[in-house]
């Protein structure tokens, strides 16, 4: 949060942690591994996010994630990760084995819609979150982390009404 992902080094998280570089590639791999750490390390509590629906818990859950990351050293973190895996090859393999073990955040709502049967049956979960993943990544890039947005209700019911039955 310093100095940013250009003035972050592990000779410099070796220095504050009172170790050798060796002993920080012992546990981590390099700097985005060790941002993935700082972010998964960040708790995000999406506790009262089921409202019931599908539209109501995915505005529930894009102003809390929204909030988590203006709040907290995730979005910056995060943020670092998306932009360096853009052209770091050690980055962006990070980045996808991250994201590979945690879907469940963004996952949840449609879980809770399919277990109520809101869930159109040719819904497609991989793609529903690849999309929700676009949106909220972009706001993250931008800055337009407003948890009060009027846009997140309509970004959650132009979402919501691809996924319901009809």
């Amino acid at each position: 949060m310093e100095a940013g992902y250009a003035g972050f080094t592990i000779e410099q998280v070796a220095r504050r942690a009172g170790a050798g570089k060796p002993t920080i590639y012992r546990w981590w791999s390099g700097k985005p591994a060790l941002l993935l750490e700082i972010y998964a390390r960040q708790r995000l509590d999406l506790s009262g996010t089921d409202t019931g629906s599908l539209e109501g818990d995915l505005v529930a859950l894009l102003r809390r994630l929204f909030r988590f990351w203006g709040a907290t050293p995730a979005g910056q973190a995060f943020t670092a990760i998306l932009v360096e895996a853009q052209h770091d090859p050690a980055a962006l393999q990070a980045l996808r084995a991250f994201l590979a073990e945690r879907t469940y955040p963004l996952a949840e709502p449609f879980d809770r819609a399919a277990r109520r049967g809101e869930l159109a049956s040719d819904f497609d979960l991989a793609t529903t979150l690849d999309l929700v993943s676009g949106y909220v990544w972009a706001r993250l890039l931008t800055r337009r982390l407003d948890d009060d947005d009027p846009a997140l209700p309509a970004a959650a019911r132009t979402i919501a009404r691809g996924s319901l039955r009809s």
